[in-house]
């Protein structure tokens, strides 16, 4: 029985933010030899008040959405000949649509900004529900995308030990051999307790200790990964501070940022609570969410 390859799944409205998934999406199904699924949210919206003048019928509106999205999918197919580009129109929320597709994708690339079904993705419940909910990994890509100067790729991965890091970092290996980049793993750690002398608050820890355990940390989290891509270099970056900020700053020379959908210590509640919405809201390249 033949197996057919899992597609790269991209949200796409024909917004600028789309526009931008769908390029950098593009790039990664010619890397890896992936299908790409062009797939759009149908929804209808119903308007209560009067509507003077011709009203389109749903079935035309549907047919020309449809021959919009497949002639955006042919101009890729004559750019990329050897590339298998499918089209997929569905009804229905955008968020659903992308956590179905999820199930059968290989990866989910969504836009920072949409319009329609992928309308305030980032600042609503679609960004929260896509990203905490799809079964693959899912890249978020901001609606300017800058191009690199610098001669060497860079991929950066937030480490702190949770399961879900660990799959971060096997996805962030895999994406650093298909661009001959380099990985970063960065470690944010903070004060491990406060104790009190004479009244006076004062912190009481040895910080070379702090570092070098946060160091056999990331060595160990990292390990399986860079021995199962041996080709792939790699260093480790520890952060004294909250791990929104570095994330953030070190996507500013970054080609992709990576994190797990869930950690603990410097990235608890990263999708949830106020770690994950300032790396999204802030991020200066495209950030992977890995479950």
């Amino acid at each position: 029985m033949t197996t057919h390859p899992a597609p790269i799944v991209v949200g796409y409205d024909g917004s600028p933010g789309s526009r931008s998934a769908l390029r950098w999406a593009t790039a990664e199904a010619v890397r890896t030899a992936a299908p790409l699924r062009i797939t759009e949210a149908f929804e209808l919206v119903v308007i209560t008040r009067p509507s003077p003048g011709h009203v389109v019928p749903l079935e035309a509106v549907r047919s020309a959405r449809q021959k919009e999205l497949d002639a955006v999918a042919e101009g890729f197919r004559l750019q990329h000949p050897d590339l298998v580009v499918e089209t997929s129109l569905i009804g229905g929320p955008a968020s659903k649509a992308l956590i179905d597709t999820a199930a059968e994708a290989r990866l989910v690339v969504i836009g920072s900004r949409g319009l329609g079904g992928w309308s305030g993705l980032l600042a609503g419940s679609v960004a929260v529900q896509v990203t905490t909910h799809a079964q693959s990994p899912v890249v978020v890509v901001p609606s300017e995308l800058r191009l690199r100067t610098s001669e060497e790729p860079t991929v950066v991965v937030g480490v702190d030990g949770s399961k879900a890091s660990a799959k971060a970092i096997e996805f962030a290996f895999e994406q650093a051999d298909a661009l001959q980049a380099r990985v970063v793993a960065v470690h944010a750690w903070t004060s491990p307790f406060l104790t009190y002398d004479d009244a006076a608050s004062m912190l009481q820890f040895d910080e070379a200790k702090v570092n070098e355990e946060s160091r056999l940390l990331v060595s160990e989290s990292v390990a399986g990964a860079a021995a199962e891509h041996p080709d792939v270099q790699w260093t480790t970056e520890l952060v004294s501070g909250s791990a929104a900020p570095a994330l953030i700053r070190r996507s500013e020379t970054a080609d992709l940022l990576v994190v797990g959908s869930r950690g603990r210590g410097g990235f608890t509640g990263l999708l949830l609570g106020s770690v994950g919405q300032s790396v999204l809201h802030h991020t200066h390249c495209p950030t992977a969410i890995v479950r």
